[in-house]
């Protein structure tokens, strides 16, 4: 290879890292979408406490309704939420293709987790299958988080996903009881509202 030639490779290989580099520093969008997870569903399971508890004079069947109708509002605040973000600059960066498709995923294995619990609970009869679902949907969380950790390089992220971890089966210990809808909450509002404040915090006005 001539020395021009060899030049011309460095320069590519250095624009390349330059525009990995960029993608690792464009901020995280998608914090108003964990805001919303964490707000609709810590909500409507405070309520499922109420219920539960006996503090909400309502049949078994409000709790078809209640995550159902969370569930429709949240879809919809999604589709609103993905629209108004795709379009702005830097969601095409690497950092966010790679969160976003992480977090689409756990979006979808909770769906597709909560249709094969309705099915085991509609052919056993019992809603055991039910009481593993906070417990399954910390783990996803914190797959989500670790995703998120390791593309944005965010370090603080990592942190967040070893606590849903931990509380995966720490929940686990409220099983029966009505609190386990209240720690639910709890960890909506720790592992997904709280940090969707801070990423939108840190979405300046100019994004890469």
């Amino acid at each position: 290879m001539t020395r021009d030639q060899v030049q011309s490779v460095h320069d590519d290989i250095a624009y390349m890292k330059a525009l990995a580099q960029e993608g690792r520093q464009a901020p995280l969008l998608g914090g108003s979408i964990l805001i919303a997870a964490g707000l609709i569903f810590g909500l409507a399971s405070i309520v499922a406490y109420g219920i539960d508890s006996g503090i909400l004079a309502l049949p078994p069947v409000a709790y078809a309704f209640l995550w159902g109708g969370a569930g429709l509002i949240f879809a919809v605040v999604l589709m609103l939420q993905i629209r108004r973000t795709g379009g702005r600059p830097g969601a095409q960066s690497v950092a966010n293709r790679a969160a976003g498709a992480g977090w689409m995923g756990v979006g979808l294995a909770i769906f597709v987790m909560a249709l094969g619990m309705s099915v085991v609970s509609w052919k056993t009869g019992s809603e055991v299958a039910f009481m593993l679902f906070p417990s399954l949907i910390f783990a996803l969380y914190g797959s989500g988080w670790a995703v998120s950790a390791a593309m944005s390089d965010q370090k603080w992220q990592w942190k967040l996903a070893i606590a849903c971890w931990i509380a995966a089966p720490l929940i686990a210990f409220l099983t029966g009881s009505p609190l386990m809808w209240l720690g639910y909450a709890a960890g909506l509002f720790l592992f997904a509202l709280l940090p969707g404040v801070l990423l939108v915090r840190q979405e300046p006005s100019e994004v890469i």
